[in-house]
């Protein structure tokens, strides 16, 4: 692909996802849903117009990295602290439950082999966070108990997903599982999540310091892109995910955000806070919506075989897997029905992490071509109804933005 057919599909890609989201968002709807909508448009399903290649999934990373960025920023960690339990609960379920009920059916029902049942069931643990966060800011809920429940509960997923994958993907290379190596893994990232927020934190003096006396422009958001980018590195290089890099770069800027033995840094909190989200805010603006047209772009429909009796079986029986299991997690949050729904809701997205797993399950005979397309039309179906559904049970609850 020569430059110029770039940038047009560039621009078609950025100007279709500001199109439908300010469709969807004058009905009313999900702004996120019509930057997936897009996605599935321009993409292999139907115009062919954009491919989910190397250069669009790395403009994509970059943009679930500026929006997980902005999320940690704008996140109260005592309040995450206090639900932690809450969100640690919501999590084990929300793996355990999917993983066992998604094996069983694909084992016991569909009839698949050990290992492609396995891959079915870990592809069910997968909570596609980037979606579920966007629908809650969407709706101004991000800062609610119920956003801060399931953000907590949707990194701990993010976090056993990647684990799962590895262990599945080891299992089908070598034909074994290193418990070690997985221990090791979790201990690594344990330490990271601990210690990248205290380091990115010490960092924000020399940022605060230097954006004050600096004589260039754009200083302050070279200087945050660079942390962002900086910790999203180590945090692969400890084995979790990026993005988790850039929640804990986020996090650790953040207005709410406490150091006990660092006071001396607490007089940059408010004020750079602020300048951050000012000088930030575009650019976020620009690079996340690209990640969700990606997603959708992702998601080529053109593989199911509609036609099929034996994909329908298997694709509404595994959807219906999919979405009761992640909606069963929120029976631990404290409160009414509603905000117990609202958070299964939340967690039921499956998004570019369910794709992943697919992608990988497909690449290593794992999965044949029918369970993949079944796949697709899971992660499709969670990703566009979850957003329609957390919107409607959100609005039951007369505005209470205290949730």
């Amino acid at each position: 692909m020569d430059v110029s057919t770039f940038f047009l599909k560039l621009l078609i890609l950025l100007l279709s996802a500001k199109f439908f989201a300010e469709i969807f968002a004058r009905l009313k709807l999900p702004s996120v849903l019509g930057e997936v909508i897009a996605g599935v448009i321009l993409g292999p399903s139907l115009l062919d117009v954009v491919r989910p290649d190397a250069v669009f999934h790395l403009l994509a990373e970059i943009g679930i990295l500026l929006l997980l960025f902005e999320v940690g920023l704008e996140t109260d960690i005592g309040q995450l602290t206090k639900v932690g339990v809450q969100s640690t609960l919501v999590a084990v379920t929300g793996v355990i439950l999917p993983a066992f009920l998604g094996y069983y059916f694909a084992h016991h029902i569909l009839g698949l082999p050990f290992i492609a049942a396995l891959f079915i069931g870990g592809t069910l643990v997968a909570t596609s966070i980037g979606i579920t966060v966007r629908v809650l800011a969407d709706l101004r809920r991000q800062r609610t108990k119920t956003a801060q429940v399931v953000l907590g509960a949707a990194v701990i997923d993010d976090v056993v997903g990647v684990v799962i994958l590895a262990l599945l993907y080891d299992f089908v290379s070598t034909g074994e599982v290193s418990i070690l190596k997985t221990l090791k893994v979790l201990m690594f990232i344990s330490l990271f999540m601990v210690l990248a927020p205290v380091v990115a934190r010490f960092l924000s003096l020399f940022i605060g310091k230097l954006s004050d006396t600096n004589k260039t422009k754009g200083m302050l958001p070279t200087l945050i892109i660079s942390l962002i980018l900086g910790m999203a590195v180590l945090s692969h290089e400890v084995g979790a995910p990026e993005i988790l890099g850039s929640f804990a770069a986020g996090i650790a800027l953040a207005r709410r955000f406490f150091l006990p033995l660092a006071a001396g840094l607490e007089h940059y909190s408010h004020g750079l806070a602020e300048k951050i989200e000012v000088e930030m805010k575009s650019i976020i603006d620009l690079f996340v919506p690209i990640f969700f047209v990606v997603v959708g772009a992702s998601m080529d429909l053109r593989v199911i075989d509609f036609g099929s009796q034996d994909f329908w079986m298997a694709a509404l029986g595994l959807s219906c897997v999919a979405i009761a299991a992640k909606m069963a997690s929120g029976v631990w949050v404290k409160g009414g029905w509603n905000k117990k729904l609202a958070t299964g809701v939340a967690m039921v997205p499956r998004g570019e992490v369910g794709l992943i797993f697919a992608e990988v399950g497909k690449k290593a005979g794992v999965l044949n071509e029918v369970m993949y397309a079944v796949v697709v039309f899971v992660v499709a179906v969670t990703t566009l109804v979850a957003p329609l559904a957390l919107r409607i049970i959100l609005r039951r609850e007369d505005g209470d933005s205290t949730t």
